[in-house]
């Protein structure tokens, strides 16, 4: 079974931080690029960063200069690092992954998405 098992969202207060994980599951052989999105209530679901095998990245202008994405190959896994959070950062986190399975064929697949909630 193709998973992306995501983990770190809860509740913060503005100014604070989270660190999400997306961990692939051992049916996937190998993650290449690799992303997050989120949606809020009412909105479009929308990128946030993403990050290539070789760790190229890409962040929404709203994400630049406070989040942080990143990966370790060997475990296949990648993070989002959020510092500095506002309330309209509330939103569920979805990571994305374009994957390699064992049988060679590469999957498009999606977490089961994490909420973040920045109040005070």
């Amino acid at each position: 079974q193709v998973q992306l098992v995501e983990s770190g969202g809860g509740l913060v207060q503005p100014g604070g931080s989270l660190r999400l994980s997306c961990a692939a599951s051992r049916s996937i052989f190998r993650v290449n690029t690799g992303a997050w999105y989120r949606q809020a209530p009412g909105k479009q679901r929308e990128l946030v960063a993403d990050i290539t095998r070789g760790g190229t990245t890409n962040y929404a202008d709203s994400a630049k200069g406070r989040f942080t994405i990143s990966r370790d190959n060997s475990k296949n896994t990648v993070y989002l690092q959020m510092n500095s959070l506002k309330p309209e950062d509330t939103a569920v986190y979805y990571c994305n992954a374009n994957v390699v399975l064992y049988s060679a064929s590469t999957v498009n697949a999606w977490g089961q998405g994490t909420q973040v909630t920045v109040s005070s």
